[in-house]
């Protein structure tokens, strides 16, 4: 496509893992700057072809995407190449999309893509003397970028709802078949999906990362919570049940719990792959070794809740949600603006410059975690099932925990009395 700088010609790619929503951010921002008289390029694969030097997409017209903000996943595929390797990686992209035609260049992702946007627009600028104009649309199931606290980032709302769905079934299917269902969701650094689709369906505990405030978790610590719940539950005559954890937990485990972990796989940013890896597997047969220490027969049953979230159709919200965003997009480009990540905070539009959003040294953003003193954490962790503080002087129920157990009272609390503070910690 030959290059011509009287045309005002924006780029759109897509990086990083998919979330409901994508295509409506595609469509709007090629509805925008149709009116506006721009033309808009969509590029595939993110930077993967960029950083190759070519650039490989499509024209998008009104016509060719009238539809898709019902669709999910991303009609321009999405990829998670990182230009930001290497000088020649960056200097084939500026090349390729100056190449193209393209002054301007909206990115849809997470931090990494918006670190590698950046990144791409300052090397045009302060290397090259060119002005690439850059914008980014930041989207993540895992709500975590660092917005205003009642503010989801677009796709979690989808995710939330889906994720929810599915583990009402599974709460079904437990009560049908009396077992326990150990469920992981996704959320690499944070809790937000997880608590979001345990408050949801009611599963009967969610465990998330900012719990663990204090450091590294342990796994034990993470099996011997579960191990009272099963417990607590059984002086209810009830062998069944749903624990929900937020894959973040495995994130932030020890360097000594990790060791097995070693020879995991590990993406472009250097992230461990945590969809591969078999943490479920490994939660589950040191649960049923700990049961069965303790004379206990329950039946364990290990589900991840991960893909199946990140391409659902988007919900009406996360439909009207993109659509505004990549609105706002090209109305930023269009008024001359640059450099910055696209927001909605009360119904207006707020560029946050990358400055203040991405660390230069990291290329990541500040992560939003779970505010544990919340109306809507506290609401969630009163309405679990576990060993809470309140418990600690209630000498009956620890009677009834242990005779369940080949456990003494004295010997329950010793062992499990850490969690609730009457005991010592073990590690």
């Amino acid at each position: 496509m030959a290059a011509d700088r009287q045309i005002n010609r924006i780029g759109i790619l897509v990086g990083g893992g998919p979330a409901p929503g994508i295509n409506g951010v595609i469509h709007s921002i090629t509805i925008e700057a149709t009116r506006n008289n721009w033309e808009v390029i969509g590029i595939y694969d993110g930077f993967q072809h960029l950083i190759e030097g070519k650039l490989v997409g499509l024209s998008l017209t009104p016509e060719n995407v009238s539809y898709i903000y019902n669709e999910g996943g991303s009609i321009l595929h999405t990829a998670r190449a990182n230009p930001t390797q290497s000088q020649e990686a960056l200097k084939s992209c500026v090349a390729a999309l100056l190449n193209a035609g393209i002054s301007s260049l909206v990115s849809i992702g997470g931090d990494d893509t918006a670190y590698s946007a950046s990144r791409v627009a300052r090397f045009a600028q302060e290397t090259m003397g060119i002005a690439l104009r850059s914008v980014h649309v930041p989207k993540t199931i895992d709500n975590d970028l660092p917005l205003p606290e009642d503010i989801p980032t677009f796709g979690f709302e989808t995710a939330r709802e889906l994720g929810a769905r599915l583990v009402m079934n599974l709460r079904r299917d437990a009560v049908t078949s009396q077992h326990w269902f150990l469920v992981m969701t996704m959320g690499r650094k944070s809790g937000h999906l997880a608590l979001g689709i345990g408050k949801s369906a009611v599963a009967t505990i969610t465990l998330i990362p900012e719990e663990w405030s204090h450091g590294e978790i342990r796994l034990q610590e993470v099996i011997d919570i579960l191990i009272t719940t099963f417990l607590l539950r059984l002086l209810e005559k009830k062998a069944y049940g749903v624990a929900l954890l937020a894959e973040g937990i495995l994130e932030n485990l020890s360097h000594e719990d990790l060791k097995a972990l070693d020879h995991v796989e590990r993406d472009e940013h250097g992230h461990i792959r945590l969809a591969e890896v078999n943490f479920l597997d490994i939660l589950k047969k040191e649960l049923e070794k700990e049961l069965e220490r303790l004379g206990i027969r329950i039946r364990l049953v290990k589900h991840v809740l991960g893909y199946e979230l990140r391409c659902a159709p988007p919900s009406a919200f996360d439909v009207e949600y993109t659509r505004s965003l990549g609105e706002a997009a090209v109305d930023f480009l269009v008024a001359g603006g640059t450099n910055a990540i696209i927001t909605l905070q009360r119904n207006q539009i707020v560029p946050i410059p990358y400055d203040e959003m991405i660390d230069p040294e990291t290329g990541r953003t500040e992560v939003r975690m779970v505010n544990m003193d919340s109306f809507r954490y506290r609401s969630a962790y009163k309405f679990m099932t576990r060993l809470k503080p309140e418990h600690a002087q209630d000498d009956r129920l620890f009677e009834r925990l242990a005779a369940q157990t080949n456990l003494t009272v004295k010997e329950f609390k010793e062992r499990y009395g850490y969690l609730i503070g009457i005991a010592p910690r073990p590690f």
